[in-house]
């Protein structure tokens, strides 16, 4: 695999620059758009540098997979991933050619639908304070990273500007209505139950993860990406164990990296060691071996 880092694709795109966001990059081709995955990491609400090499080929790639996957029980925004097909469009093909998605146009619907069949991280703190999560009573006793009776949805209501806010069913469907808050958790739920049968069987354990659906022709569809290191918490099988810490498939060496480093967190952080980088790299190139039983 060659390896290449690409930290923003705007002078390889001729279309107009939609949306920049902290890893991809959205590109206007009038009926539809162009998603470009760049290798830009981010921690902590910034995004820091270097750029991780292979990052982006291996989550667009890992969305692709996973969009294949589960299109016969949910319909999806994708339209294609040759970048031949762009043509002119594109100026470098090669650099592009595994971290591009055309995809259609959506309404966004403006919730992160998250499902957790694990107790931990953000959800274990909110329950360890309130017994709930998001609203929601759980059980008295479970310890972190338990799995639970059954995945719960526990939704967060998007902002543009700053952090996503988690919110009870009761508030989404004061939102969106309550037709579309039900249908919206029934596919979640769904989706994430054949997830994580299908990574079990590849020894992976998927904690929890979250969707963005978007209305087109008044259908739901499913956007942006899905089941990626980015969008869902992933554990090794070997390493599971209760009442601790697990070390998750994705940028945790970034994070141990910064949580050590004396960072305030309040500016820019210093460039990330080369170690710290490639073991990222590795990260992310491992699971999606892992995922796809590729080689």
């Amino acid at each position: 695999m060659v390896t290449t880092t690409l930290s923003t694709a705007v002078e390889l795109v001729k279309a107009p620059l939609l949306y920049k966001g902290k890893v991809r990059e959205l590109y206007d081709l009038g009926e539809e758009m162009l998603l470009v995955v760049t290798d830009r990491i981010s921690a902590f609400d910034y995004v820091l540098s270097p750029a991780v090499p292979d990052k982006g080929n291996m989550l667009n790639q890992i969305s692709r997979f996973w969009f294949e996957q589960t299109a016969s029980l949910q319909e999806n925004h994708v339209v294609h991933t040759d970048v031949e097909r762009l043509g002119e469009l594109v100026t470098a093909p090669e650099q592009l050619k595994d971290r591009i998605m055309v995809a259609k146009k959506a309404q966004r619907i403006d919730i992160e639908c998250i499902v957790r069949g694990y107790i931990t991280g953000g959800g274990w703190r909110q329950y360890q304070a309130t017994g709930e999560i998001n609203g929601r009573k759980l059980p008295e006793g479970l310890r972190k990273n338990q799995e639970l009776p059954e995945p719960i949805f526990t939704p967060s209501a998007k902002n543009d500007v700053g952090h996503d806010e988690d919110i009870s069913i009761a508030r989404m469907k004061e939102l969106v209505g309550a037709e579309l808050t039900d249908e919206l958790e029934r596919r979640s739920i769904m989706l994430y139950k054949a997830a994580h049968e299908y990574c079990r069987k590849r020894g992976i354990i998927l904690a929890d993860t979250k969707f963005e659906f978007g209305i087109l022709d008044g259908r739901i569809i499913l956007i942006d990406e899905i089941f990626t290191p980015d969008s869902s918490r992933f554990w090794a099988v070997e390493n599971y164990a209760l009442d601790t810490e697990i070390d998750s498939m994705d940028k945790e060496p970034v994070r141990t990296y910064l949580a050590g480093s004396g960072w305030d967190k309040n500016s820019p952080p210093d460039p990330l060691p080369a170690e710290v980088v490639e073991a990222t790299a590795n990260r992310y190139r491992e699971i999606y071996r892992r995922l796809t039983a590729a080689e």
